[in-house]
């Protein structure tokens, strides 16, 4: 199996029946596959092919900029069947796989799918209600194509996913017939118990307790919508209302396409032409190592935008370079595990975009303003790696090779083209800003099948495909019920409170600075970055605003604390992954990984501290 193949496997410390199929080979498994490449195939052509229609002919393609926004709508509820196929959904936690006693596991896993299936049951419920509400709308997307055939995809998603979860929840037909019956107790009692007055505590209580126990993130988000919704005896349809709204944001598509990119560079040769050109640059000196570890995993994780992926991929060729340079295995473990979350702040990686879109700013200025701090962050993990390095002798000292490095930089240069393709083509005026991601994913593609011949397009593109899919989906689903939730907040007044009370509360900006690091901190080290930025962006742009903290700079605060939680417990995803892929203990990896966090956590109040680092560049542009 791929590197980035693991990403979402079941943990460290997690069951899985050994009668668990992975269906990816099933028949059913290989049409997903196909559709969901042909999807991502059609989005990354159809907007290069438009530009250069334009170009040629001046005149574009008709409704592209429509068909490829509802594309997103297909990868990201395909995406999310297959990753429930896969049993890869993300959860926010992961106690009752590994905290709880064995006898229990089976209980909980009952009481998660219960509960899960309940939540995609009404999700599907309300899906339905909107997809009835589009047919009589009469809308067309394209040649005559009502846009509802493509909306059926969200009930039908929805309710592929539930019943896989059920189907997962044990290999007895006795426990699945179990979850059947609760789940459909539980939406029984939801539907008609609605108006009890302990409704509301009651199923937030559930849900609360479901999600420590390990449901995915998606059921946390939607559920927790679907519940204050109904608390509220507001429609339930509004949750895919908003989800529909997201998926379809013009912009969007830059996610997949960017993503696609990243993937098709990690499951080619591309790592190990980078690792040896840098190698050859700069792996002769003491703490060389080092820096390789950090401009690698940074270059992947800027565009897979999953540091998951880039320790997994990156793990087994860098960690015996790192022990050659005579780091210790703690040191080595530590700065791989922190290496692989420096990319979030390089553009165009994930959530930069995804910040843009929940906060309403030029994508191009986010990418701009996280320039600087990520070059401090890379910085500042660099030279504590090169502190730490050993020092080498005199008698085995070995000579800076030229042939070789030039040798090394001949066979990496069209990787290194790369960030000068998308970048180029997106400030030079000459795409837009899905254009040039179509045409970064388009290079990659040419890169990875017609340069080098590394994918088969016909063997090995469905499944690399597959797998980009399967985290936006599950990304996606996420963003989308995420969106739900915060609609809610919004018609609430919340950021309006809070707004008052920071108001009334805190009168300095250097104080709300560092208070909102202390509470960033907090909630990287209990949410997933993606739900974080869709529920919390809303409420502290606001407050920013007050006290004259402009968006772009509150972004990349945000964005910068949110790196540090890839590396804390409980959510921490990069010390799982490292404990998953060099079979250590999570208090291992933490323990290893503590001086890395101290040394981004000091590039964080640099960049907090020093607005310049991420204003400088956005005002550049006009």
């Amino acid at each position: 199996m791929s590197a980035v193949a693991h990403f979402f496997e079941p943990l460290p410390g997690s069951e899985v029946s050994e009668s668990t199929p992975q269906k990816r080979n099933s028949g059913f498994g290989k049409v997903e596959d196909l559709f969901i490449s042909l999807a991502l195939l059609l989005m990354m052509f159809l907007p290069v092919g438009t530009a250069v229609f334009q170009k040629i002919f001046g005149s574009s393609i008709q409704d592209t900029t429509q068909i490829v926004q509802h594309l997103v709508l297909v990868v990201g509820m395909l995406g999310g069947a297959i990753a429930a196929r896969e049993q890869r959904l993300l959860a926010l936690s992961n106690l009752g796989e590994q905290k709880l006693p064995k006898k229990w596991r089976h209980w909980t896993r009952l009481f998660c799918a219960s509960v899960s299936a309940t939540t995609l049951g009404f999700l599907c419920f309300g899906s339905w209600q909107f997809l009835l509400t589009e047919k009589q709308a009469g809308h067309v997307l394209a040649y005559g194509i009502p846009v509802w055939i493509v909306e059926l995809l969200l009930p039908t998603g929805f309710a592929v996913i539930a019943a896989r979860v059920v189907w997962q929840c044990g290999e007895k037909w006795q426990l699945r017939a179990a979850c059947l019956v609760f789940s459909f107790g539980l939406m029984a009692v939801g539907y008609f118990g609605a108006h009890w007055a302990g409704f509301l505590p009651a199923a937030l209580s559930i849900l609360a307790i479901s999600s420590l126990l390990g449901v995915p993130a998606l059921v946390s988000m939607g559920g927790a919508a679907l519940v204050l919704f109904t608390g509220a005896g507001q429609p339930i349809a509004a949750i895919p209302v908003a989800q529909y709204a997201l998926v379809t944001n013009p912009v969007l598509p830059t996610l997949p396409l960017f993503t696609l990119a990243g993937y098709f560079l990690a499951e080619g040769g591309s790592p190990k032409r980078l690792i040896r050109l840098f190698r050859a640059l700069f792996g002769k000196f003491r703490g060389g190592p080092a820096i390789v570890t950090v401009v690698v995993c940074a270059f992947f994780t800027s565009f897979t935008g999953a540091s998951g992926v880039t320790i997994l991929a990156l793990g087994g060729l860098l960690m015996p370079i790192l022990k050659s340079g005579r780091y210790t295995e703690k040191d080595s473990l530590g700065l791989m595990t922190g290496a692989g979350s420096l990319g979030l702040l390089l553009p165009p990686c994930l959530p930069l975009i995804i910040y843009a879109i929940v906060a309403k700013v030029p994508i191009e200025k986010m990418f701009l303003g996280g320039l600087l701090p990520a070059l401090v962050m890379m910085a500042a993990t660099a030279v504590w790696g090169v502190l730490r390095g050993g020092k080498k002798s005199e008698k085995n000292e070995e000579k800076f090779d030229g042939h070789e490095a030039r040798a090394a930089l001949w066979d990496a240069k069209w990787e290194l083209l790369m960030p000068f393709v998308s970048i180029g083509a997106l400030f030079s005026g000459i795409a837009t800003t899905v254009e040039a991601a179509a045409l970064t994913a388009l290079y990659a593609f040419l890169i990875a099948t017609v340069i080098h011949r590394e994918l088969r397009i016909f063997r090995d593109l469905p499944r690399v495909m597959a797998e980009c899919g399967l985290l936006i989906g599950g990304v996606l689903l996420i963003l989308g019920l995420s969106l739900g939730l915060t609609d809610y907040l919004v018609d609430a007044e919340v950021p309006a409170h809070a707004v008052d009370w920071a108001t009334h509360t805190i009168h300095s900006p250097m104080l709300f600075l560092l208070l909102l690091n202390l509470f960033l901190l907090i909630v990287g080290c209990l949410m997933e970055i993606y739900p974080a930025i869709v529920v919390e962006v809303p409420l502290l742009v606001p407050i920013g605003a007050v006290f004259g903290i402009d968006p772009i700079r509150l972004g990349i605060i945000f964005l910068a604390n949110m790196e540090l939680g890839y590396l804390t417990p409980p959510v921490g995803l990069n010390l799982l992954m490292s404990s998953y892929r060099f079979k250590k203990s999570v208090p291992e990896v933490l323990r290893a990984t503590l001086p890395v966090v101290a040394v981004l956590s000091g590039g964080v109040l640099l960049i907090t501290y020093v607005p310049w680092l991420t204003t400088f560049l956005p005002s550049l542009m006009k």
